[in-house]
Protein backbone atom coordinates (compact mmCIF):
# COMPACT_ATOMS: atom_id res chain seq x y z
CA UNK A 1 0.00 0.00 0.00
CA UNK A 2 1.08 3.32 -0.87
CA UNK A 3 1.82 5.14 2.42
CA UNK A 4 0.11 8.37 3.07
CA UNK A 5 1.68 11.30 5.25
CA UNK A 6 -0.60 14.28 6.11
CA UNK A 7 0.31 17.32 8.44
CA UNK A 8 -2.18 18.50 10.16
CA UNK A 9 -5.29 17.13 11.80
CA UNK A 10 -7.58 19.94 10.59
CA UNK A 11 -10.83 19.49 8.70
CA UNK A 12 -9.07 19.89 5.33
CA UNK A 13 -6.31 17.31 6.70
CA UNK A 14 -9.00 14.79 8.12
CA UNK A 15 -10.66 15.10 4.76
CA UNK A 16 -7.74 14.55 2.53
CA UNK A 17 -7.23 11.43 4.93
CA UNK A 18 -10.49 10.04 4.93
CA UNK A 19 -10.72 10.24 1.00
CA UNK A 20 -7.65 8.39 0.86
CA UNK A 21 -8.20 5.79 3.06
CA UNK A 22 -11.34 4.84 1.41
CA UNK A 23 -9.59 4.32 -1.82
CA UNK A 24 -7.24 1.79 -0.56
CA UNK A 25 -4.01 4.32 1.00
CA UNK A 26 -2.49 3.63 4.02
CA UNK A 27 -2.40 6.91 5.73
CA UNK A 28 -1.05 8.20 8.73
CA UNK A 29 -2.23 12.21 10.10
CA UNK A 30 0.71 13.62 12.33
CA UNK A 31 -0.75 16.86 14.56
CA UNK A 32 1.26 19.08 16.72
CA UNK A 33 -1.33 19.43 19.41
CA UNK A 34 -3.28 17.10 21.87
CA UNK A 35 -6.31 17.03 19.98
CA UNK A 36 -7.02 16.49 16.72
CA UNK A 37 -9.05 19.47 15.09
CA UNK A 38 -6.69 22.33 14.27
CA UNK A 39 -8.45 25.69 14.85
CA UNK A 40 -11.43 24.00 15.63
CA UNK A 41 -10.11 22.69 18.71
CA UNK A 42 -12.10 22.59 22.11
CA UNK A 43 -11.09 22.82 25.69
CA UNK A 44 -13.17 22.58 29.11
CA UNK A 45 -12.81 24.98 32.03
CA UNK A 46 -14.80 25.42 35.55
CA UNK A 47 -17.86 23.28 33.74
CA UNK A 48 -17.68 24.97 30.45
CA UNK A 49 -17.03 23.92 27.23
CA UNK A 50 -15.31 26.30 24.94
CA UNK A 51 -14.88 25.91 21.14
CA UNK A 52 -11.96 27.50 20.03
CA UNK A 53 -12.68 28.69 16.75
CA UNK A 54 -15.25 28.39 14.02
CA UNK A 55 -18.10 28.80 15.87
CA UNK A 56 -20.68 29.14 12.28
CA UNK A 57 -22.31 26.75 10.35
CA UNK A 58 -22.98 27.44 7.30
CA UNK A 59 -23.52 25.59 3.44
CA UNK A 60 -24.96 22.60 5.70
CA UNK A 61 -25.09 20.90 1.80
CA UNK A 62 -21.78 20.72 1.64
CA UNK A 63 -21.25 18.99 5.37
CA UNK A 64 -24.04 16.34 3.35
CA UNK A 65 -21.84 15.92 0.21
CA UNK A 66 -18.57 15.09 2.44
CA UNK A 67 -20.16 12.52 5.15
CA UNK A 68 -22.15 11.45 2.14
CA UNK A 69 -18.75 10.37 -0.13
CA UNK A 70 -18.82 7.75 2.35
CA UNK A 71 -21.82 6.69 2.40
CA UNK A 72 -22.69 8.40 6.15
CA UNK A 73 -24.74 11.72 6.93
CA UNK A 74 -23.88 14.32 9.87
CA UNK A 75 -27.00 13.04 11.62
CA UNK A 76 -24.94 10.19 11.83
CA UNK A 77 -22.53 11.97 14.50
CA UNK A 78 -24.33 14.94 15.34
CA UNK A 79 -27.63 16.31 15.59
CA UNK A 80 -27.81 19.73 14.07
CA UNK A 81 -30.93 22.37 15.32
CA UNK A 82 -31.35 25.82 13.07
CA UNK A 83 -31.30 29.09 14.66
CA UNK A 84 -34.37 31.40 14.81
CA UNK A 85 -33.29 33.92 14.61
CA UNK A 86 -29.76 33.29 12.90
CA UNK A 87 -28.32 36.09 14.49
CA UNK A 88 -29.01 39.50 15.66
CA UNK A 89 -27.04 42.28 13.94
CA UNK A 90 -26.47 45.74 16.78
CA UNK A 91 -25.87 49.07 14.81
CA UNK A 92 -26.23 51.30 18.28
CA UNK A 93 -27.68 51.02 21.87
CA UNK A 94 -31.56 51.65 20.39
CA UNK A 95 -31.31 49.53 17.25
CA UNK A 96 -31.03 45.76 17.03
CA UNK A 97 -31.89 43.53 13.81
CA UNK A 98 -32.61 39.60 14.52
CA UNK A 99 -32.37 38.49 11.51
CA UNK A 100 -35.52 35.41 11.42
CA UNK A 101 -34.94 32.16 9.45
CA UNK A 102 -36.23 31.34 6.07
CA UNK A 103 -36.95 33.61 2.99
CA UNK A 104 -39.80 34.87 3.62
CA UNK A 105 -39.33 36.27 6.99
CA UNK A 106 -36.51 37.82 5.96
CA UNK A 107 -38.25 39.50 2.98
CA UNK A 108 -40.90 40.81 4.92
CA UNK A 109 -37.95 42.22 7.66
CA UNK A 110 -36.08 44.17 4.90
CA UNK A 111 -39.70 45.14 3.19
CA UNK A 112 -40.38 47.08 6.99
CA UNK A 113 -37.05 48.66 6.55
CA UNK A 114 -37.05 49.72 3.05
CA UNK A 115 -40.21 49.63 1.12
CA UNK A 116 -39.98 47.81 -2.19
CA UNK A 117 -37.08 45.78 -1.19
CA UNK A 118 -38.69 42.63 -0.60
CA UNK A 119 -38.91 42.15 -4.37
CA UNK A 120 -35.50 43.57 -4.63
CA UNK A 121 -33.94 41.01 -2.07
CA UNK A 122 -35.78 37.88 -4.11
CA UNK A 123 -34.01 38.95 -7.41
CA UNK A 124 -30.60 39.32 -5.83
CA UNK A 125 -31.15 35.83 -4.15
CA UNK A 126 -32.36 34.61 -7.48
CA UNK A 127 -28.88 35.64 -8.88
CA UNK A 128 -27.12 34.62 -5.91
CA UNK A 129 -28.65 31.28 -6.05
CA UNK A 130 -27.02 30.65 -9.38
CA UNK A 131 -23.86 31.84 -7.90
CA UNK A 132 -23.93 29.70 -5.11
CA UNK A 133 -25.53 26.52 -7.83
CA UNK A 134 -21.84 26.83 -10.01
CA UNK A 135 -19.10 28.15 -7.41
CA UNK A 136 -20.44 25.33 -4.89
CA UNK A 137 -20.75 22.30 -7.32
CA UNK A 138 -18.99 23.51 -10.07
CA UNK A 139 -15.81 26.08 -9.44
CA UNK A 140 -14.75 25.23 -5.36
CA UNK A 141 -14.58 21.38 -6.76
CA UNK A 142 -11.74 22.35 -8.99
CA UNK A 143 -7.94 21.97 -8.52
CA UNK A 144 -7.25 25.18 -10.05
CA UNK A 145 -3.90 24.10 -10.93
CA UNK A 146 -3.98 25.92 -14.91
CA UNK A 147 -5.99 28.83 -16.10
CA UNK A 148 -6.78 25.76 -18.88
CA UNK A 149 -9.45 24.26 -16.13
CA UNK A 150 -12.01 27.63 -16.68
CA UNK A 151 -11.46 28.07 -20.60
CA UNK A 152 -14.47 25.92 -21.36
CA UNK A 153 -17.15 27.46 -23.23
CA UNK A 154 -19.73 26.32 -20.37
CA UNK A 155 -17.92 27.64 -17.61
CA UNK A 156 -16.53 30.99 -19.80
CA UNK A 157 -20.32 31.77 -19.86
CA UNK A 158 -20.29 31.35 -16.32
CA UNK A 159 -17.96 33.26 -15.42
CA UNK A 160 -19.54 36.26 -16.45
CA UNK A 161 -22.66 35.38 -15.05
CA UNK A 162 -20.91 35.05 -11.53
CA UNK A 163 -19.92 38.70 -11.38
CA UNK A 164 -16.00 37.92 -10.92
CA UNK A 165 -14.89 41.23 -12.34
CA UNK A 166 -17.67 43.22 -10.65
CA UNK A 167 -16.75 44.07 -6.48
CA UNK A 168 -19.40 43.03 -4.57
CA UNK A 169 -20.50 46.63 -2.74
CA UNK A 170 -21.29 47.94 -6.37
CA UNK A 171 -23.29 44.71 -6.78
CA UNK A 172 -24.97 44.89 -4.01
CA UNK A 173 -26.04 48.84 -4.09
CA UNK A 174 -28.11 47.73 -7.39
CA UNK A 175 -30.37 46.58 -4.66
CA UNK A 176 -30.29 48.36 -1.77
CA UNK A 177 -30.02 51.97 -0.82
CA UNK A 178 -30.77 52.16 2.81
CA UNK A 179 -27.77 51.87 5.25
CA UNK A 180 -28.96 48.99 7.34
CA UNK A 181 -29.70 47.22 4.80
CA UNK A 182 -26.20 47.23 3.30
CA UNK A 183 -24.43 46.49 6.50
CA UNK A 184 -26.99 43.25 6.63
CA UNK A 185 -25.60 42.73 3.12
CA UNK A 186 -22.19 43.10 3.76
CA UNK A 187 -21.56 41.24 6.79
CA UNK A 188 -20.76 37.94 5.25
CA UNK A 189 -18.32 38.64 2.86
CA UNK A 190 -16.39 39.42 6.24
CA UNK A 191 -15.70 35.81 6.62
CA UNK A 192 -14.05 35.96 3.59
CA UNK A 193 -11.42 37.86 4.97
CA UNK A 194 -11.60 41.36 2.85
CA UNK A 195 -13.72 44.74 2.26
CA UNK A 196 -16.81 44.31 0.13
CA UNK A 197 -15.39 46.81 -2.15
CA UNK A 198 -12.79 43.99 -2.64
CA UNK A 199 -14.76 40.90 -3.07
CA UNK A 200 -15.86 40.26 -5.99
CA UNK A 201 -19.51 40.03 -6.17
CA UNK A 202 -19.59 36.51 -7.11
CA UNK A 203 -19.93 35.84 -3.40
CA UNK A 204 -22.99 36.72 -2.97
CA UNK A 205 -23.48 32.99 -2.93
CA UNK A 206 -22.53 33.82 0.78
CA UNK A 207 -26.11 35.80 1.34
CA UNK A 208 -28.01 33.16 -0.23
CA UNK A 209 -26.13 30.69 1.75
CA UNK A 210 -27.03 32.41 4.68
CA UNK A 211 -31.09 33.49 4.31
CA UNK A 212 -31.99 30.67 1.93
CA UNK A 213 -29.86 27.62 3.50
CA UNK A 214 -29.66 29.14 6.71
CA UNK A 215 -27.36 29.39 10.17
CA UNK A 216 -27.24 25.84 12.07
CA UNK A 217 -25.93 24.38 15.36
CA UNK A 218 -24.64 20.91 15.87
CA UNK A 219 -25.65 20.46 19.57
CA UNK A 220 -22.64 19.91 22.03
CA UNK A 221 -21.04 22.34 20.00
CA UNK A 222 -18.75 22.70 16.97
CA UNK A 223 -16.03 20.41 17.92
CA UNK A 224 -19.02 17.45 17.38
CA UNK A 225 -17.97 17.59 13.89
CA UNK A 226 -14.36 17.00 14.58
CA UNK A 227 -15.24 13.71 16.41
CA UNK A 228 -17.55 12.21 13.71
CA UNK A 229 -15.04 13.17 11.42
CA UNK A 230 -12.61 11.21 13.43
CA UNK A 231 -14.67 8.52 13.94
CA UNK A 232 -15.30 8.25 10.18
CA UNK A 233 -11.49 8.39 9.50
CA UNK A 234 -10.85 5.57 12.05
CA UNK A 235 -13.27 3.99 10.56
CA UNK A 236 -11.66 3.76 6.82
CA UNK A 237 -8.50 3.00 8.83
CA UNK A 238 -6.65 6.48 9.43
CA UNK A 239 -4.07 6.38 12.01
CA UNK A 240 -3.88 9.97 13.89
CA UNK A 241 -0.71 10.19 16.20
CA UNK A 242 -0.91 13.69 18.09
CA UNK A 243 1.29 15.41 19.81
CA UNK A 244 3.86 15.43 16.94
CA UNK A 245 5.34 18.32 16.12
CA UNK A 246 6.78 18.25 12.48
CA UNK A 247 10.14 19.66 12.19
CA UNK A 248 11.35 18.55 8.72
CA UNK A 249 10.36 16.67 5.09
CA UNK A 250 12.91 14.85 4.20
CA UNK A 251 13.84 14.97 0.26
CA UNK A 252 16.03 13.53 -2.34
CA UNK A 253 15.84 12.99 -5.84
CA UNK A 254 13.07 15.81 -5.96
CA UNK A 255 10.52 13.22 -4.25
CA UNK A 256 10.20 13.62 -0.60
CA UNK A 257 11.40 10.07 1.57
CA UNK A 258 10.64 11.17 4.99
CA UNK A 259 8.26 13.48 8.13
CA UNK A 260 10.28 13.66 10.67
CA UNK A 261 8.95 15.18 14.07
CA UNK A 262 10.11 15.57 16.93
CA UNK A 263 10.46 12.23 18.13
CA UNK A 264 10.05 9.46 15.10
CA UNK A 265 10.58 9.34 11.57
CA UNK A 266 7.75 8.55 8.89
CA UNK A 267 8.80 7.12 5.37
CA UNK A 268 6.15 8.51 2.88
CA UNK A 269 4.91 7.98 -0.55
CA UNK A 270 2.91 11.19 -0.98
CA UNK A 271 2.72 14.10 1.52
CA UNK A 272 -0.14 16.24 2.02
CA UNK A 273 0.51 19.55 4.22
CA UNK A 274 -2.16 20.07 5.84
CA UNK A 275 -0.93 22.44 8.25
CA UNK A 276 0.05 26.32 7.43
CA UNK A 277 1.65 26.53 4.16
CA UNK A 278 4.21 29.20 4.52
CA UNK A 279 5.62 27.44 7.22
CA UNK A 280 5.59 24.19 5.10
CA UNK A 281 7.52 25.83 2.78
CA UNK A 282 9.93 28.05 4.89
CA UNK A 283 10.26 26.09 7.49
CA UNK A 284 9.90 21.90 6.37
CA UNK A 285 11.02 21.93 2.95
CA UNK A 286 13.52 25.13 2.57
CA UNK A 287 15.10 25.21 -0.65
CA UNK A 288 12.35 23.04 -1.96
CA UNK A 289 9.57 25.77 -1.24
CA UNK A 290 7.12 26.57 -3.84
CA UNK A 291 7.30 30.50 -2.68
CA UNK A 292 9.59 32.93 -1.68
CA UNK A 293 8.91 35.33 1.37
CA UNK A 294 8.70 38.26 -1.24
CA UNK A 295 5.51 36.37 -2.66
CA UNK A 296 4.40 35.45 0.52
CA UNK A 297 4.75 39.37 1.99
CA UNK A 298 2.95 40.45 -1.04
CA UNK A 299 -0.34 38.39 0.03
CA UNK A 300 -3.56 39.53 1.16
CA UNK A 301 -4.21 38.34 4.50
CA UNK A 302 -7.28 37.68 6.22
CA UNK A 303 -7.83 38.84 9.88
CA UNK A 304 -6.48 37.51 12.29
CA UNK A 305 -8.81 37.67 15.74
CA UNK A 306 -8.18 38.78 19.58
CA UNK A 307 -10.24 36.17 21.02
CA UNK A 308 -11.89 35.76 24.81
CA UNK A 309 -13.55 32.69 25.93
CA UNK A 310 -15.93 33.87 29.20
CA UNK A 311 -17.54 31.73 31.70
CA UNK A 312 -20.11 33.61 33.36
CA UNK A 313 -22.11 32.47 37.05
CA UNK A 314 -25.41 34.01 35.13
CA UNK A 315 -27.51 34.29 32.37
CA UNK A 316 -26.71 36.98 30.17
CA UNK A 317 -29.96 39.10 28.91
CA UNK A 318 -30.72 40.14 25.51
CA UNK A 319 -27.71 38.08 23.67
CA UNK A 320 -28.56 35.65 20.88
CA UNK A 321 -26.83 32.81 20.04
CA UNK A 322 -24.58 35.11 17.35
CA UNK A 323 -24.31 38.73 17.91
CA UNK A 324 -22.69 40.85 15.86
CA UNK A 325 -21.91 44.64 17.11
CA UNK A 326 -21.50 46.99 14.30
CA UNK A 327 -21.92 49.88 16.56
CA UNK A 328 -18.57 51.50 15.56
CA UNK A 329 -17.63 52.53 11.97
CA UNK A 330 -17.04 49.82 9.70
CA UNK A 331 -15.10 51.46 6.96
CA UNK A 332 -12.86 52.88 9.80
CA UNK A 333 -12.27 48.97 11.50
CA UNK A 334 -11.38 47.49 7.90
CA UNK A 335 -8.95 50.50 7.28
CA UNK A 336 -6.98 49.45 10.78
CA UNK A 337 -6.63 45.92 9.74
CA UNK A 338 -6.27 46.13 5.53
CA UNK A 339 -4.55 49.77 4.46
CA UNK A 340 -2.56 51.05 7.59
CA UNK A 341 -2.51 47.39 9.48
CA UNK A 342 -2.82 48.40 13.54
CA UNK A 343 -4.83 47.70 16.49
CA UNK A 344 -7.88 49.11 16.00
CA UNK A 345 -9.43 52.85 17.65
CA UNK A 346 -12.83 51.35 17.96
CA UNK A 347 -13.37 47.70 16.86
CA UNK A 348 -16.64 46.31 16.10
CA UNK A 349 -17.25 42.44 17.55
CA UNK A 350 -18.92 39.45 17.52
CA UNK A 351 -19.94 37.91 20.63
CA UNK A 352 -21.19 34.02 20.80
CA UNK A 353 -23.54 32.69 23.14
CA UNK A 354 -23.83 28.97 22.51
CA UNK A 355 -25.49 28.45 25.91
CA UNK A 356 -28.86 29.76 24.26
CA UNK A 357 -29.15 27.10 22.41
CA UNK A 358 -27.39 24.65 24.51
CA UNK A 359 -27.20 24.13 27.99
CA UNK A 360 -24.36 21.27 27.78
CA UNK A 361 -21.73 23.82 27.40
CA UNK A 362 -22.01 25.75 30.40
CA UNK A 363 -23.23 24.98 33.71
CA UNK A 364 -26.94 25.45 34.93
CA UNK A 365 -28.06 29.20 34.79
CA UNK A 366 -24.59 30.05 33.52
CA UNK A 367 -23.56 31.73 30.02
CA UNK A 368 -20.67 30.42 27.66
CA UNK A 369 -19.47 33.51 25.76
CA UNK A 370 -17.00 33.73 22.75
CA UNK A 371 -15.94 37.19 21.59
CA UNK A 372 -13.84 37.88 18.35
CA UNK A 373 -12.47 41.12 17.89
CA UNK A 374 -10.88 40.83 14.06
CA UNK A 375 -7.52 42.57 13.72
CA UNK A 376 -4.71 42.98 11.63
CA UNK A 377 -2.10 40.24 10.94
CA UNK A 378 1.58 40.60 11.78
CA UNK A 379 1.05 42.90 15.01
CA UNK A 380 4.09 42.21 16.47
CA UNK A 381 2.70 43.76 20.05
CA UNK A 382 0.51 41.06 21.14
CA UNK A 383 1.06 41.76 25.02
CA UNK A 384 -1.36 41.13 28.13
CA UNK A 385 -1.70 44.55 28.75
CA UNK A 386 -3.16 44.92 24.99
CA UNK A 387 -5.56 42.31 25.52
CA UNK A 388 -6.82 43.50 28.79
CA UNK A 389 -6.99 47.17 27.56
CA UNK A 390 -9.47 45.69 24.75
CA UNK A 391 -11.40 43.47 27.08
CA UNK A 392 -12.49 46.53 28.86
CA UNK A 393 -13.48 48.28 25.40
CA UNK A 394 -15.69 45.06 24.52
CA UNK A 395 -17.03 44.94 28.12
CA UNK A 396 -17.98 48.44 28.28
CA UNK A 397 -20.04 48.25 24.98
CA UNK A 398 -21.42 44.65 26.08
CA UNK A 399 -22.24 45.77 29.61
CA UNK A 400 -24.31 48.72 28.00
CA UNK A 401 -26.17 47.32 25.25
CA UNK A 402 -27.42 44.57 28.26
CA UNK A 403 -27.72 47.00 30.70
CA UNK A 404 -26.30 44.70 33.03
CA UNK A 405 -22.52 43.84 35.00
CA UNK A 406 -21.11 41.10 33.51
CA UNK A 407 -16.94 41.70 34.66
CA UNK A 408 -17.97 40.53 38.14
CA UNK A 409 -19.71 37.52 37.63
CA UNK A 410 -16.52 36.06 35.22
CA UNK A 411 -15.50 32.70 36.81
CA UNK A 412 -13.47 31.62 33.63
CA UNK A 413 -11.29 33.96 31.37
CA UNK A 414 -8.73 33.31 28.44
CA UNK A 415 -7.07 35.34 26.00
CA UNK A 416 -6.20 33.68 22.21
CA UNK A 417 -4.45 35.98 19.80
CA UNK A 418 -1.60 36.36 17.15
CA UNK A 419 1.02 34.69 19.38
CA UNK A 420 -1.75 31.80 20.29
CA UNK A 421 -2.31 31.76 16.40
CA UNK A 422 1.57 30.88 15.89
CA UNK A 423 2.39 29.08 18.73
CA UNK A 424 -0.22 26.65 17.95
CA UNK A 425 -0.55 26.61 14.37
CA UNK A 426 2.51 28.05 13.01
CA UNK A 427 0.19 30.61 11.27
CA UNK A 428 2.04 32.67 9.13
CA UNK A 429 1.86 36.12 10.78
CA UNK A 430 -0.56 35.24 13.42
CA UNK A 431 -3.54 34.87 10.66
CA UNK A 432 -6.89 33.05 12.02
CA UNK A 433 -8.39 33.00 8.43
CA UNK A 434 -5.98 32.58 5.56
CA UNK A 435 -5.73 34.87 2.94
CA UNK A 436 -8.59 36.96 1.70
CA UNK A 437 -10.68 36.27 -1.04
CA UNK A 438 -9.76 39.16 -3.20
CA UNK A 439 -10.31 38.42 -7.64
CA UNK A 440 -6.34 38.11 -7.49
CA UNK A 441 -6.03 35.71 -5.42
CA UNK A 442 -8.46 33.70 -6.25
CA UNK A 443 -9.16 30.02 -8.17
CA UNK A 444 -5.79 29.50 -10.20
CA UNK A 445 -4.30 32.82 -8.32
CA UNK A 446 -3.83 31.48 -5.06
CA UNK A 447 -0.56 29.80 -3.72
CA UNK A 448 -0.93 25.92 -6.01
CA UNK A 449 -2.18 22.71 -4.33
CA UNK A 450 1.32 20.64 -5.32
CA UNK A 451 5.08 21.84 -4.86
CA UNK A 452 6.18 22.54 -7.90
CA UNK A 453 10.03 21.42 -7.19
CA UNK A 454 8.81 17.98 -5.13
CA UNK A 455 6.77 15.29 -7.26
CA UNK A 456 4.92 14.34 -4.25
CA UNK A 457 4.48 17.00 -1.66
CA UNK A 458 0.37 18.39 -1.81
CA UNK A 459 -0.96 21.41 -0.05
CA UNK A 460 -4.23 21.62 1.31
CA UNK A 461 -6.65 23.65 3.60
CA UNK A 462 -7.42 27.72 4.60
CA UNK A 463 -4.09 29.31 2.18
CA UNK A 464 -4.58 27.09 -0.76
CA UNK A 465 -7.73 26.22 -2.77
CA UNK A 466 -10.78 27.00 -2.84
CA UNK A 467 -9.92 29.12 0.42
CA UNK A 468 -10.98 29.41 3.92
CA UNK A 469 -13.64 28.44 6.07
CA UNK A 470 -15.06 25.08 7.24
CA UNK A 471 -16.71 24.22 3.98
CA UNK A 472 -13.96 25.03 1.84
CA UNK A 473 -11.70 23.13 3.92
CA UNK A 474 -13.10 20.24 3.50
CA UNK A 475 -13.68 20.64 -0.22
CA UNK A 476 -10.02 21.30 -0.15
CA UNK A 477 -9.09 18.12 1.56
CA UNK A 478 -11.56 16.29 -0.63
CA UNK A 479 -9.87 17.89 -3.91
CA UNK A 480 -6.55 17.16 -3.02
CA UNK A 481 -7.27 13.70 -2.17
CA UNK A 482 -8.27 13.35 -5.82
CA UNK A 483 -5.28 14.88 -7.55
CA UNK A 484 -3.03 12.28 -5.38
CA UNK A 485 -5.06 9.49 -6.87
CA UNK A 486 -5.23 10.64 -10.21
CA UNK A 487 -1.38 11.40 -10.24
CA UNK A 488 -0.38 7.98 -8.33
CA UNK A 489 -3.15 5.88 -9.70
CA UNK A 490 -4.97 2.88 -7.45
CA UNK A 491 -3.64 2.07 -4.00
CA UNK A 492 -1.89 -0.87 -3.36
Amino acid sequence: MKKVIVIGAGFAGLSAATRLADKGFEVTVLEKNAIPGGRARFFKAEGFTFDMGPSWYWMPDVFETYFGKFGKKPSDYYQLVRLDPSYAVILDKETTIAIPAGVEAVKQLFESIEPGSAERLEAFLKQASYKYEVGMNKFVWKPSRSIKEFLSLKLLMDVGRLDVLQPFSKHIRKFFTDPKLLQLMEFPILFLGATSENTPAMYSLMNYAEIALGTWYPMGGMYEIVKGMVVLAEEKGVKIKLNQNVTKIEVSNKTAKKVITDTEVFEADVVIAGADYHHVDAHLLGEHRNYSEAYWNKRTLAPSSLLYYLGVNKQVPKLLHHNLFFDENLSQHAHEIYTEPQWPSKPLFYVSAPSKTDPTVAPEDCENLFILIPVATGLTDDTEEIRERYFNIIMNRLEAYVGESIRPNIVYKRTFAHRDFQADYNAFKGNAYGLANTLLQTAFLKPTLKNKKVSNVFYTGQLTVPGPGVPPSLISGLVVADEVIREFGAAG
